[in-house]
């Protein structure tokens, strides 16, 4: 690959992982709006499924666009792990601002509204988790908005080198137009 080569899909890659931090937070917003609105937890839900869908036709308009129709796996590869990695950059941003300035608790409020709820409660005794859900509050309330960001960030990037298999395998063309 040539210098000019890579800068162009660094340059693509670039556009493309602010589109698909935008679908991730799009994705976090509607969770977060879902906790006291439940039809947009599953907006949410089918966002964050979505993207791996999103990047793969982003990886095709690339190839079909830039590349005139040919790329190979390893440069699709590379292409998603880049565009998983900027998004991810983005959207870590993203939630570092929210839990810092925005949530304010309201998601451990929510949370702890859930196991005060008498049927949540008995459903929580019945298989003896109550105690269970009780600390994994207590600890997630200690945790620091930068902390939340960084786990994330590296589990979006790993989500980036694990989906980025497949999807690159699908849109590999080593001659125009065919597979």
């Amino acid at each position: 690959m040539s210098p000019e080569e890579y800068r162009q899909l660094k340059a693509f890659a670039r556009v493309d992982g602010v589109l698909l931090a935008v679908m991730w937070t799009a994705s976090f917003g509607c969770y977060v709006s879902g906790l006291t609105t439940p039809i947009l937890s599953l907006v949410g839900m089918l966002l964050a499924v979505a993207s791996p869908f999103f990047a793969g036709v982003r990886l095709g308009k690339f190839r079909d666009n830039a590349r005139a129709g040919v790329i190979s796996f390893r440069r699709g590869y590379g292409y998603i792990i880049l565009m998983f990695f900027y998004s991810s950059i983005l959207f870590a941003l993203a939630q570092f601002l929210y839990f810092q300035f925005i949530d304010q608790g309201f998601i451990m409020s929510q949370l702890s509204m859930l196991i005060s709820d008498e049927t949540n409660r008995k459903i929580l005794d019945g298989y003896g988790m109550t105690d269970t859900f009780r600390q994994t509050i207590a600890q997630m309330s200690q945790t620091r908005p930068i902390d939340y960001a960084l786990s994330y960030f590296s589990i979006n990037i790993m989500f980036g080198f694990i989906l980025g298999l497949p999807i690159a395998a699908v849109a590999k063309r080593s001659v125009a137009g065919r597979s």
